[in-house]
């Protein structure tokens, strides 16, 4: 179990790396404005969180053996075929929840970073 854990943990982090250059990316480009860039860069990571949540919603129903984390866990440690689907979309939901969560976090951080250029006129 904790070897899958950590291979869906791997796996969504990957996607949100990718996600958050993309995020870095936009607020680089807005940089001469620096409210404008925290407020796009705290819109993309809500939308992100969104679109993880989304992803733990479909968790519950996707066939186990379509996800990345199947594909990427040896033969030898994959649980019995009764039990892997309700494993895998356990485990898969937590790890995005959690990343939902982290996301979340940034987006309110960037948020507030952007209100305070906002009272400082910036």
């Amino acid at each position: 179990m904790e070897e899958m854990r950590r291979i869906a943990f791997e796996t969504v982090l990957r996607a949100c790396g990718f996600a958050s250059l993309a995020i870095f990316c936009v607020m680089i480009a807005l940089s001469f404005l620096p409210r404008s860039a925290f407020q796009a860069g705290g819109f993309l990571s809500l939308l992100m969180t969104l679109v993880l949540l989304l992803k733990a919603e479909e968790a519950r129903t996707k066939d186990h053996r379509r996800t990345e984390m199947w594909l990427y866990l040896p033969k030898d440690r994959r649980p019995p075929q009764p039990h892997a689907q309700k494993t895998v979309s356990a485990v898969m939901r937590e790890t995005y929840l959690v990343f939902a969560y982290w996301s979340a976090l940034v987006s309110v951080v960037m948020w507030i970073v952007a209100m305070g250029f906002s009272v400082l006129g910036l």
